[in-house]
């Protein structure tokens, strides 16, 4: 079950290969996940240190009064990924016109997991052309309903 997808991740990049990695989170925060005030729109993967880290995500507070003082809905969120898949996305990160894009939040046994992909960014005449395709599969369907 999806807790929270990122509706333009499709539209906006081609996703060549996908990921899931765990969310390092807060008790609280964990809380807002499951109750689905999670955004990803703007959200990426970034590979430093070794280490996997979600950015521009946002994950506001369950409760705002019981919340630290000191929180911050934006902060940066660490993956947990095996490290022979955080090397490999390493250099895929740094290939030219690829980046790591957030899809879907969602649980897995209790667990908050994150599926993210490496994407390669679409020019705006491939999203013309999806958008075309749309709306003939629509008119399609609209002419077969009338039968």
């Amino acid at each position: 079950m999806a807790l929270a997808k990122n509706k333009k991740a499709y539209f906006n990049y081609e996703i060549l290969e996908t990921y899931e990695a765990g969310i390092e989170l807060f008790g609280f925060e964990v809380k807002s996940v499951r109750a689905g005030n999670v955004r990803l729109e703007g959200a990426r993967v970034i590979i430093r240190g070794g280490e996997a880290f979600l950015v521009g995500a946002t994950i506001p507070p369950y409760q705002p009064s019981n919340t630290p003082k000191d929180y911050e809905p934006d902060r940066t969120r660490r993956l947990l990924l095996h490290k022979k898949e955080l090397s490999y996305l390493a250099g895929k990160e740094h290939e030219r016109g690829l980046t790591l894009v957030p899809i879907r939040v969602y649980n897995k046994v209790r667990k908050i997991k994150l599926q993210f992909g490496v994407a390669r960014g679409k020019k705006k005449f491939d999203k013309r052309e999806v958008i075309k395709q749309r709306e003939s599969k629509r008119k399609i369907s609209r002419e077969l309903k009338k039968f």
